[in-house]
C-alpha cells in the first residue's frame, strides 16, 4: 500500500468522490473550488492513524529549506535520557513496534529515531536543493514502512517534549499558548504523565490527533500546519492555523480534511499564487 499515492487533479478527485446533490457534497465541491484555486494537484494520504504525521512529515520535507532550531540542538538525541532522569513515568511509553515494553528498554531505540528524524531532514534541507529531487527522495521514504514509522515514534516523543515544557512553563508562571491550558483542561490529560498514558501512547494504534493535538504537532516542530477543513467551507474555520498565531518565521505546510479525522496534502501551487 502505498503511504503517498501519486498526483491527480483536485477537481478530478473531487468529482470522482462527491458526485451526489447532498448538502454536504455540494459543500465539498465548494471547498475543494477554493483549493484548487491555489494548488494545482493533490496527493492521497494513507488512511491509518498516523495520516496527520505522515501528511505534516511528507509536506515538511518536500519543502523544507532550513533546520529547524530544535534539530540543531546539541542535546537533542539526548532527549529520551534527560526525561527519564527527570520522570520515572516516562518508563510507561509505548513503541508501536514494541507493545509491552517498557521505556527503560527502549530509550535507546527511541534515540535511534530521533538521530534518524536529524538525519532525513538534515539531508532533505541541505543537500537536495533541487524541488523534483527533493519530491523523488521524500517518495522514496515513505514508501520504506519501517523509516516511515521510526520517524512518527520520533515525532511523538517530541510532542511529549514539548507538553512538559509547556506545563513546567504554565506552572512557573510564565505565558504559554492557549492551546496549552486547553491540552491540560481535559480530564484524560490533566497533566503530561496523563497525556501520553491516554493520549500519545494511543497515536497510531486506536486513534488519530485530536484537534488540539494538532496544536502541540505544530509546536514540536515549530510548523505552522495550515488546514482547509473542507466541511467548514463558509465559515472563519474553513482554513484553519495551527498555532492560530504563529511565529513569524516558521515555515508553512498545508493539509486538507474533510472530517478533520483524515488529512490529504494539495501539490504544485498555481502559478499565478506564488507570484
Amino acid at each position: 500500500k502505498l503511504s503517498v499515492s501519486p498526483e491527480m487533479d483536485v477537481m478530478e478527485y473531487c468529482r470522482k468522490e462527491w458526485r451526489g446533490n447532498t448538502p454536504v457534497a455540494k459543500t465539498m465541491r465548494k471547498g475543494y473550488e477554493a483549493v484548487a484555486q491555489k494548488f494545482a494537484s493533490i496527493r492521497r494520504i494513507r488512511g491509518d492513524n498516523y495520516c496527520a504525521f505522515r501528511a505534516t512529515l511528507f509536506q515538511a520535507l518536500s519543502q523544507a529549506t532550513q533546520l529547524p532550531s530544535w534539530l540543531q540542538s546539541e542535546d537533542f538525541t539526548m532527549l529520551p535520557e534527560n526525561l527519564l532522569n527527570k520522570y520515572d513515568w516516562i518508563k510507561q511509553w509505548q513503541l508501536k513496534q514494541k507493545p509491552g515494553k517498557k521505556m527503560g528498554e527502549i530509550s535507546d531505540e527511541i534515540k535511534e529515531y530521533l538521530i534518524l528524524l536529524r538525519k532525513k531532514v538534515g539531508k532533505h534541507i541541505s543537500e537536495i536543493k533541487d524541488p523534483i529531487e527533493k519530491q523523488e527522495a521524500c517518495d522514496k521514504l515513505f514508501k520504506n514502512e519501517e523509516e516511515e514509522y521510526s520517524l512518527y515514534e520520533a515525532l511523538k516523543f517530541l510532542m511529549l517534549n514539548t507538553a512538559i515544557e509547556l506545563y513546567n512553563d504554565d506552572k512557573n508562571g510564565k505565558r504559554v499558548p492557549v492551546f496549552s491550558w486547553l491540552l491540560f483542561a481535559r480530564d484524560t490529560s490533566s497533566n503530561p504523565c496523563q497525556l501520553m498514558q491516554n493520549h500519545l501512547n494511543h497515536i497510531g494504534h486506536s486513534g488519530g490527533l485530536e484537534q488540539v493535538e494538532m496544536f502541540l504537532l505544530a509546536y514540536a516542530l515549530q510548523y505552522t500546519i495550515q488546514v482547509y477543513r473542507l466541511y467548514k467551507y463558509n465559515t472563519d474555520e474553513f482554513i484553519t492555523l495551527y498555532p492560530n498565531d504563529p511565529e513569524e518565521d516558521w515555515p508553512v505546510v498545508t493539509l486538507i480534511t474533510e472530517d478533520d479525522r483524515h488529512y490529504n496534502i494539495p501539490v504544485r501551487m498555481c502559478q499565478e499564487t506564488m507570484l
